[in-house]
């Protein structure tokens, strides 16, 4: 395992895509604040956050699970985009750009994945 989280490739681009996903709802319309915003920025957090954790659990299994769930939670982000692109909240410009961000994630969770896997 990595002694750093930060170092992770995978965590710098989560964590970037986190952050844009922050400056995204910015822009998202007031009476959403309790629903999509919320909802969003939830699950959008949680992909950093659980690499972050998996990556200081002591086994390799253990560190899969959160992976996992990282790419759970990456899912359900990507969800609440095309949520917000059909409801006309943002462009769909900004929704493929972040569609595309979030693929390469998850396929950097997997790949990393795989290797603890070989590695177990």
């Amino acid at each position: 395992m990595i002694n750093r989280f930060n170092e992770l490739k995978v965590f710098q681009k989560a964590h970037s895509f986190n952050l844009k996903i922050y400056k995204l709802i910015q822009k998202f319309p007031k009476e959403e604040k309790f629903r999509l915003i919320d909802q969003i920025c939830r699950s959008a957090s949680s992909v950093p956050a659980n690499i972050v954790e998996g990556n200081s659990r002591k086994t390799s299994n253990e560190f899969i699970q959160f992976l996992y769930q990282a790419k759970g939670s990456l899912s359900e982000t990507q969800y609440h985009l095309m949520l917000a692109k059909d409801l006309k909240i943002i462009e769909d410009k900004d929704f493929d750009e972040l569609i595309s961000e979030s693929d390469e994630i998850g396929k950097m969770i997997s790949g990393l994945v795989s290797y603890l896997k070989s590695k177990s």
